[in-house]
């Protein structure tokens, strides 16, 4: 892909797209367990049983699965020809923003596009005869800005399961007495595809971090997100108050890594980039692989 262009909040473009479903075809949107929830709400069925008939690797990835229609990609599971998304009241963020993407590097905040001509127009030119809007009025009417506050919140999320990670290696000793094998378990993992990462976590923990039946509270981000975070907490504290020796510290570190990992895909998060950082930082404090 081109580089990406930064647009202002006061930029104007047409991001009225049309139900030709271009945007429905051959896309990976990604999916946090805030948004799995919305999805299963919207299709009127459980969580875990939209996770387990329309996602992959335990249901941070939405499938597309359905009948070849633009350019013969494969459509959304959710799509209906010729009618557009089944479930759009729940559809998650990357769906709400697009062709927006968004970035978010500490506190600031940028909505992108990639390449060099606006994304719509090859798949759907009527566009350009619709309304300008700005970034912002486009954002508000899709009804984003709860989707991009659960969001941040799960990043916040996938850096605490980290943070315990790291922990585990720094604060008990074991980055001296592991001989380095703690910071390679990390490497290898953040190296996993998506399917090994899955089964390396277990179908346990993958339940725990996506499946919440929580939807009495999907129209208040915070008291759902609460509730799911002490729900994770809870089981890592038994995790980690349960652990005798240095081989368990190495494989529980390796699995909070996992966890974070797992959460930063369901994000849209670069994992190269993430894992690299992070043992970037381990080395700075006194760790060796």
């Amino acid at each position: 892909m081109d580089k990406s262009n930064k647009l202002k909040m006061s930029d104007t473009l047409p991001l009225t797209c049309s139900r030709t479903g271009t945007c429905c075809h051959g896309k990976n949107v990604n999916l946090n367990p805030w948004e799995l929830a919305h999805l299963a709400h919207a299709k009127g069925i459980s969580t875990r049983e939209f996770r387990d008939t329309f996602c992959n690797f335990g249901g941070n990835l939405l499938k597309f699965d359905a009948a070849p229609g633009w350019k013969n990609l494969p459509a959304c599971s959710q799509y209906i020809p010729d009618f557009g998304c089944s479930v759009h009241t729940g559809r998650p963020l990357p769906c709400r923003l697009y062709p927006l993407g968004r970035q978010r590097q500490g506190e600031q905040i940028d909505y992108i596009f990639q390449g060099k001509a606006f994304p719509c127009l090859e798949g759907c030119p009527e566009v350009v005869d619709l309304p300008f809007l700005t970034v912002a009025e486009y954002i508000d009417g899709q009804q984003a800005q709860i989707f991009e506050a659960a969001e941040d919140e799960y990043l916040e999320l996938m850096q605490n399961l980290a943070d315990v990670a790291f922990t585990l290696l720094l604060e008990t000793g074991l980055a001296q007495k592991d001989n380095g094998k703690t910071l390679q378990l990390w490497h290898e993992v953040g190296n996993y595809t998506p399917a090994k990462l899955v089964t390396f976590i277990g179908d346990q923990w993958i339940d725990l971090l996506m499946i919440t039946e929580l939807q009495d509270h999907l129209d208040n981000h915070k008291v759902f997100f609460n509730n799911h975070y002490e729900v994770i907490e809870v089981k890592v504290q038994e995790a980690c108050n349960s652990l005798n020796n240095i081989a368990e510290l190495t494989a529980t570190s390796g699995l909070l890594i996992g966890l974070a990992l797992y959460l930063g895909r369901g994000l849209g998060v670069n994992i190269n980039d993430l894992i690299n950082h992070w043992i970037n930082i381990a080395k700075q404090n006194g760790a060796t692989n």
